[in-house]
């Protein structure tokens, strides 16, 4: 099981989450977060930090937000890890 960044994070990237992760899980793209599931353990200490509520559980995923699975774990491998010093983007 792992964790998932989901479209609420579009143009926001609060880095609350980044700041409790103990394994540095989260990766930056331009304009969101992802998390790689190869790194995350499970933990669930970025839940309840992210202040829009756009990372869940897979199991907990909404069906709507069901392609961010995918997306998450696709480009997590080729971004940078998210060292959570990012500025939250003007339209958060």
């Amino acid at each position: 099981m792992t964790h998932v960044v989901t479209s609420a994070c579009v143009r926001c990237k609060y880095q609350d989450c980044v700041a409790v992760c103990p394994v540095e899980c989260f990766r930056e793209a331009e304009e969101y977060l992802v998390i790689d599931p190869d790194e995350c353990i499970d933990c669930a200490a970025c839940i309840p930090e992210c202040p829009v509520e756009a990372i869940y559980a897979d199991t907990d995923l909404p069906e709507e937000e069901m392609s961010w699975l995918d997306k998450n774990e696709d480009e997590a491998p080729d971004l940078p890890i998210a060292e959570g010093d990012s500025p939250v983007l003007a339209d958060s």
